[in-house]
This record gives structure tokens, sequence and C-alpha cells, in this order.
């Protein structure tokens, strides 16, 4: 019966969609094509390169990494500061977007992990992301780039906890059931597992390095100068530097080439795949000396089945985000001057709107400070541009979508609740205090 029901509600939502859209309109149309351009552009940019790897390395983590192992450093029965420090600290380092983090997060909590590390984790890959933070404080202000730093550390811990206690029954009864199940035989060393993941995270890493700040733009008279710019194009660099150090327009013919300021930083980034690619043909060494056949199957198995459960929500919620409020710089359905008319100010409804618009966007790493930028030149107050970088880049509507079939409707609400309402507050209290 439930399940007919269900039936019955999807076929009333696709005829009242067919009947009720205007699709005539040129914003309805406007915004289908954002849709769908929008799905291309993550289609394009995280699945191949992102998401796929991030696949890879949970059903590794699935089949793999041992569950007492799990539960020892992130179980709820874990130490705290242990539990949530390596919960915080593996973000950290992935520095992933809010949907590539997803099969990390469901891969290590259905292998045992407590619900407020798993938390923890999941906040913490997207939002303390290392690079987006020295952007943030290069390009907004040192204010902004430390109120985020602590801002986002503070959050992911607090959150953790937060969920831990609200759902502490549920916890309790997963623990036990995990600790009554009978020890699994003994494996592969644990040292191979570690280097057969961490070849794997490797290769997400250092094929989404991200690009390098620091520009060097000639001109036509030759003279070489440093830019710092959100945007990492040709197109998109307008700047010079004037000999008192301001930074003043010019001409786009000025700019006769435009290449990447000399640094690890970028050496990296020019040679990424190349690392990538290195990593990859250890990792099928690896796989052949030490991996037999039927757990490269179990672990095929494993991927295809958070593939199965992740990627049909994930590009439905990219495809929904895309036609509401669209591409970054493109209109959909809701135009971006509501969201600008709405975030001016440091009232508590101008903080409410933009954390819970910045939950609701999907940015891409990055993607965000551009965005900032042109809302608060639009007239965006201090307090919301902080609470739109500490529930932005954390959370999406593609990615509630694959969280609530993780944890269940209860738990993803709670859990972007949290999300919401804290950045309301902290970007409350920045703008006060700024």
């Amino acid at each position: 019966m439930k399940r007919e029901l269900k039936v019955l509600a999807a076929l009333l939502g696709g005829f009242l969609f067919a009947y009720l859209v205007p699709f005539s309109s040129p914003v309805v149309r406007e915004a289908i094509m954002e849709a769908f351009l929008m799905l291309q552009e993550y289609a394009r940019q995280h699945v191949l390169l992102c998401l796929i790897p991030a696949l890879f390395i949970a059903g590794a983590i699935s089949v793999f990494v041992s569950q007492a192992g799990v539960m020892k450093y992130l179980g709820g029965k874990a130490n705290k500061v242990v539990a949530y420090g390596v919960a915080s600290v593996s973000g950290a380092i992935l520095a992933v977007c809010s949907c590539t983090v997803l099969p990390l997060f469901a891969g290590i909590y259905k292998r045992g992990a407590g619900l407020g590390p798993a938390i923890a984790f999941l906040y913490s890959g997207p939002a303390i992301n290392i690079l987006a933070i020295i952007l943030t404080g290069r390009i907004l202000g040192v204010k902004f780039g430390l109120a985020r730093a602590i801002g986002a550390v503070l959050f992911s811990v607090f959150i953790g906890l937060a969920m831990q206690f609200l759902f502490r029954k549920e916890e309790r009864e997963k623990d036990a059931a995990a600790l009554a199940m009978p020890e699994p035989e003994a494996g592969r060393p644990l040292w191979q597992t570690a280097v057969f993941v961490a070849l794997m995270i490797g290769i997400l890493v250092s094929a989404n390095w991200g690009k390098p700040a620091g520009i060097n733009i000639r001109t036509v008279s030759g003279d070489a100068i440093v830019a710092t710019y959100a945007g990492e194009t040709s197109e998109a660099i307008r700047y010079k530097a004037t000999a008192d150090g301001e930074v003043e327009s010019i001409a786009k013919a000025a700019v006769t080439e435009v290449t990447y300021a000399p640094s690890a930083y970028t050496t990296i980034y020019q040679n990424r795949f190349y690392i990538a690619g290195a990593l990859l043909a250890a990792l099928l060494i690896v796989l052949g000396l030490w991996f037999r056949g039927p757990e490269i199957k179990e672990w095929g198995g494993s991927t295809w089945s958070f593939a199965k459960l992740i990627l049909p929500y994930l590009l439905g919620g990219v495809l929904v985000a895309g036609f509401l409020l669209g591409r970054p710089g493109h209109t959909a359905l809701i135009p971006p001057e509501w969201i600008s008319a709405a975030v001016g100010g440091n009232g508590w409804l101008s903080n409410f709107v933009a954390s819970l618009a910045g939950a609701l966007m999907y940015f891409a790493t990055l993607t965000e400070l551009p965005i900032l930028q042109g809302l608060m030149g639009a007239g965006m107050g201090d307090g919301p541009a902080l609470a739109l970088l500490l529930a932005g880049p954390a959370l999406s509507l593609p990615s509630m979508l694959v969280i609530r079939k993780v944890l269940g409707t209860n738990k993803t609400i709670a859990y972007v609740s949290l999300v919401v309402v804290a950045a309301t507050l902290t970007g409350k209290l920045f703008g006060a205090v700024a």
C-alpha cells in the first residue's frame, strides 16, 4: 500500500507539473535551459575527476577497511578528541566540494563511524578548504579569512557533537549492534590497505588541484606584474599594479601574456595530471600484486552500490538547483537581484536569508568567492557574507537529497537546520563586531 501511494504521488506530481508550469514563459524556458546547462557543467567538471574517484574510495573503505578500525577511531565510543580531530583533519586534506565528499561520508558512516564524527567529516571536507580560506583572506580581507577558518573548524565539531546528542539513542543501538558482531578474520596487513587508499586519495587530490591565485600579467609595454584574482582566465583579468601599490583597470588589449606566478603550488597545478597518472600507475601495480580477483570484484560491486545510491539523487538535485537558482552569473527562476536585496545590512533576516540561500545553492570549489564579491558589491553586509561562506560550500540542494538517502529525513533536517542556524548566529555576531 505504501509503495502504491508513492507511485500515485509521483504520477500526481508529474501531472501537476505538466499542467501548471507556464512553459511558454521566457523566464521558465530560461530556467529549464539553466538546469540542463548546470547539469552539463557539473558532468564535465566534477563527475570524471571528482565523483568517480570518490566512489571508488568509498567502495574500498566499505570492503577493505576494518569496521573495528573505523569504530576505534571514529565510532560513537571513540575518544572524542581523536574522533573529531581525525574527521576534521581528513576533511581539510581532501578539500573537496559538497557533492564529492558524499560517497566518502557514506562509506565511513556505513562502515561504523559514529554519527557525530561522520557529520564533522561531511562538513569539514568542503568547508575547511585550505586554499579557499587563504584566498578568502587575500581577496576579502584578513578578518574574513580568519573568521572563515575559525568558524569552519568550530562548526564541524559543534554540529557533529550536536547531531550525536540529538540522536544518541539510535547511535547507542547502532554501537551495540556493531559490538555484537563477530570479529572479522584477519586479512592483509593494515599498511597495505593504507597505501592502497592513500594512492586513491592522492589521485583525487592531485587531479583536482585548485588553480593558483598569483598571476603574472605582461602588458604591451613589457612590464610584468603580479595580481591576485578569484578568476583564472585571461578574459577575467584586467589589472595592473601602479607604483604606489594601487590596482587599477587596464584595457583588455594591453594584456599580451598571462602566466601563473612561480611557486611550488603552481608547479603541482601545472603537472597535476602527470602526478595523477603516476599515482594511477602505482595503484594498478599495487592492485595486481596485493589483491585477488574476488576482492577486486567485491570492490567493484561496492563502488557500484554507492553509485546507484548517490548519482540519481545528486544529478537530479543539480537539475533542480539549476532550475531555481541557475549557474553563477546567470538568471534562472529566482532572480539573483532578489537575493542581493535580501542580504543587505546585518539584520537577523539578512543573515538567515544568506545562510539559507548558501545552503541551497551549489558551489563548485572556490566559486563562492567571485559570487560573494558580486553580492558584496551589490550591498551585501559583512555578516551575511560570512554566513554564506560558512553554509554555502558545505551544503547544497543536491547534497541534501543524497544525505537524506543515507541518513533519513529526520537526521537530514537536523543537520541542515544546525548549519543554517549556526551560520546565521555567527554571521550576526561577525557583522556586529567587524
